[in-house]
């Protein structure tokens, strides 16, 4: 399915990162979506021209409000997470800046993903409330400066055991807000494990201290509402404030939290939501 975007507009230009939006050569407030064809669990880049920086533009994904930061010149870009649990269909985008408005009539693509059926027996997660706590407010975090720059690095060898977005029979019934919020990797003990990208350690969690369910865990924030979480590691490398570059080794896999076996589940997420990974690696969103 080709994706469109309808809106009272003159279409200026089609570029190769995406359609560039504008009403007519007197009107500054230019806008760039990419990809042009998403789907669930894409990460939309909104990229916004304006003529007077005085103040950023405003970007509204139904009814939801993104930040958007300067990228150079009078250019801003907003960062939009969709995920598994979205419907396919037209999405609504908003953006006001230099006075103006632009509605955006998105098309966001339906997408299949695994199901898997689980037989669990009583109890449910043992996750404890303090590293519930830490672990959301990771994930909301949002900051101005930007860590990373270029496509993601794989962050361990090994072969990927469980897809971002897999979806979930439990005992027999469909889970319908779950959804594999990141990818596995199937890894030895102590093999090691690197930053994808630049970053600021935000978060380290030690079994020992309360990570029943995580186990040892590192979130990195690469800035900007973008931030990486790594789970189940047998070994903790980095500590809270550390500056981190792409490559350098963080930690190590492992078994610890509510795992089976020794694996590295790492998720990433945009604005608090978990997205898929793989375009971040592939293509890179500068």
């Amino acid at each position: 399915m080709t994706s469109y975007f309808s809106l009272p507009l003159k279409l200026t230009s089609a570029a190769v990162a995406g359609f560039t939006l504008a009403a007519s050569p007197a009107l500054a407030l230019e806008v760039t979506v990419n990809p042009t064809n998403p789907r669930l669990g894409d990460t939309i880049s909104t990229v916004i021209q304006l003529e007077d920086s005085a103040s950023p533009p405003t970007v509204t994904l139904n009814g939801q409000s993104y930040a958007a930061f300067q990228i150079g010149g009078n250019r801003y870009r907003a960062l939009l997470p969709t995920t598994p649990l979205d419907r396919p269909g037209s999405r609504s985008v908003q953006v006001e800046g230099d006075g103006q408005t632009r509605n955006l009539n998105l098309q966001l693509r339906d997408r299949d993903f695994a199901v898997q059926r689980i037989r669990v027996a009583g109890g449910g997660d043992n996750a404890t409330e303090m590293e519930l706590a830490r672990v959301a407010a990771f994930k909301a975090l949002v900051t101005p400066e930007k860590f990373w720059s270029g496509p993601f690095l794989k962050p361990t060898s090994g072969s990927v055991s469980t897809e971002f977005g897999v979806r979930r029979y439990y005992n027999g019934v469909f889970a319908q807000d779950y959804y594999h919020r990141g990818v596995d990797y199937a890894a030895s003990t102590g093999t090691p494990v690197i930053a994808p990208a630049g970053g600021r350690v935000a978060l380290v969690g030690r079994e020992s201290e309360g990570f029943r369910l995580h186990g040892n865990v590192v979130g990195i924030d690469h800035g900007q509402g973008v931030v990486s979480i790594f789970l189940h590691l047998s070994r903790i490398n980095v500590k809270e404030g550390d500056v981190v570059r792409a490559g350098q080794q963080i930690g190590a896999v492992g078994s610890t939290g509510a795992a089976t076996g020794p694996h590295l589940h790492w998720g990433l997420y945009v604005n608090g939501s978990a997205i898929d990974p793989v375009p971040w690696r592939y293509t890179g969103i500068e």
